[in-house]
């Protein structure tokens, strides 16, 4: 028995300043460019020498400004995958603005990197009622954007029913499913900003101890261990130290193998 890690990161560039903050004067822009410009490089780094691949969430709008370095995930031996056109939400898109947005992402990353995508995360970490048929509609295999579990694979459902007279669920789609959590996201620990407020200061070391443990829980029940982070934040030179401290922990274990999503998906028929 074998524990799967899924080392995922949202590359968000600038887009996320644009749509979801809304913040475009050059000081929020900044933050996005250090992610391309210094986050990038670190993590690309890190995952070179330690030799262990890994799955980038990005917006098209991302590709388009950073086509040199999502090309470089891809010959590093990285995957890409969809994160929205422009980070926006797909929450209360209507139908066809939805299908419209993910057919041009899955085009502007396959132009951009010569592989079409596979999978999805919503930039929101939430879905529409229409999501999940869309990406079985693109033939998406997996979607990493809801929570109803911690280190076990499943599929997405759709048409659920939630009344104050009861929960109904709806029938199984073909998407597998790997779990996400904002304990296992940076964002909370370490996102410093104003509006909207975010007040995330956290020493790498807590972190470290909190992540570590979530692994050896994963570990306990031969799961799959999903790790969110962003590189204009897990960038910064003590949180990169952390998680390259993280990875070496987890590779000292006989019983552990590092997948791209992708790569992870006949899992959950084992």
């Amino acid at each position: 028995m074998t524990t799967t890690v899924c080392l995922t990161f949202d590359f968000d560039g600038v887009a996320i300043w644009l749509s979801t903050f809304k913040q475009v004067s050059p000081t929020p822009l900044s933050r996005g460019e250090y992610g391309a410009n210094v986050g990038m490089p670190r993590l690309l780094d890190v995952l070179k020498r330690r030799e262990v691949p890994a799955t980038f969430f990005v917006p098209a709008h991302t590709a388009t400004s950073y086509p040199d370095l999502v090309k470089q995930v891809v010959t590093d031996g990285h995957e890409v995958a969809c994160h929205g056109f422009l980070h926006e939400s797909p929450v209360n898109l209507e139908l066809a603005e939805e299908r419209e947005l993910l057919a041009k992402s899955i085009k502007v990353l396959q132009d951009v990197t010569g592989v079409r995508p596979q999978g999805y995360r919503s930039p929101a970490w939430d879905l529409s009622p229409n999501t999940i048929p869309l990406l079985e509609e693109f033939e998406l295999r997996y979607d990493s954007s809801m929570m109803s579990n911690d280190f076990e694979l499943f599929y997405a459902r759709t048409g659920d029913v939630l009344t104050e007279e009861g929960f109904k669920k709806g029938p199984e789609s073909s998407v597998v499913e790997f779990p996400v959590a904002w304990e296992l996201d940076d964002y909370p620990y370490f996102q410093f900003m104003v509006k909207p407020m975010n007040t995330g200061n956290r020493l790498p070391s807590d972190v470290y101890k909190y992540w570590a443990a979530e692994f050896d829980a994963a570990r306990a029940q031969n799961g799959v261990f999903t790790l969110t982070c962003h590189p204009e934040i897990i960038g910064r030179g003590p949180r990169i130290k952390m998680l390259e401290e993280l990875i070496e922990y987890m590779q000292s274990f006989d019983d552990v193998v590092f997948s791209t999503m992708i790569n992870a998906v006949p899992l959950i028929n084992k």
